[in-house]
């Protein structure tokens, strides 16, 4: 289950973290789980940004260990899939859990095809996260790209062909995708990862939707990553 194990996982599980104390212990017990009732190997592996919080001891007091990184999302990611052991990766944010059987569901999957994606559920109380998640998944299936909230998932062999993520503050998962398709097209799950809707509930549903919908028009226009990240922050 963890990277201690000496057979070659047939998946690692890379899952980026930075300041999550707050569920993040049921979160890894939840993914422990769907580890231990997997019929493969997985691999595990936590990449810290350098958190302020106790998240790294939680990790560890869970029994895993935890890869060091500067912050950012992107180097988190790269930085645990160059120390992955398998052949299949899936990146997984820290406040995501993957469905029953997700983790077999995505190595059969990857098994014929290049890489793909989960549908995905906001969890909360707004009814409003209902329609959020539809539209999240219909888009992404008319457009062929994937968000990092609904689990990217590919073989190791094509994410270094292609450079892995690109070193930048936001869009990295869209650019991801965008390089991937280049490729072939996702497969897109129907399973659904349960991701937090607690961004939408910080900064409010609608404004929410409107920041994200006009930060990927201004990268679609070529606007830097730099500038819409100072934007979203």
């Amino acid at each position: 289950m963890t990277s201690a194990a000496k057979t070659k996982p047939a998946l690692s599980v890379v899952v980026p973290v930075l300041n999550e104390a707050a569920g993040l212990a049921s979160k890894i017990e939840s993914l422990g789980a769907h580890c231990q009732s997997s019929i493969h190997h997985i691999d595990v592996l936590f990449v810290d940004g350098g958190s302020h919080d106790n998240s790294v001891a939680i990790i560890t007091g869970h029994g895993y260990s935890c890869i060091n990184s500067d912050k950012g999302r992107a180097k988190q990611m790269n930085a645990g899939a160059a120390q992955a052991n398998a052949d299949y990766l899936l990146f997984l944010h820290a406040d995501s859990e993957v469905p029953n059987g997700g983790l077999d569901e995505v190595i059969n999957t990857l098994h014929d095809h290049q890489w793909g994606r989960f549908d995905i559920r906001v969890s909360g109380k707004a009814k409003m996260f209902a329609v959020i998640s539809f539209f999240i998944n219909w888009r992404s299936r008319l457009t062929g790209i994937a968000t990092g909230d609904q689990g990217i998932f590919v073989r190791k062999s094509l994410f270094n062909k292609i450079g892995g993520f690109a070193d930048q503050p936001l869009m990295e998962d869209i650019d991801l995708s965008t390089k991937l398709g280049k490729v072939s097209a996702p497969r897109c799950l129907r399973s659904k990862i349960i991701t937090s809707g607690r961004r939408w509930q910080q900064r409010g549903i609608w404004k929410t939707i409107f920041l994200m919908w006009r930060l990927r028009f201004m990268y679609w226009f070529g606007v830097s990553p730099l500038r819409l990240a100072k934007y979203y922050e």
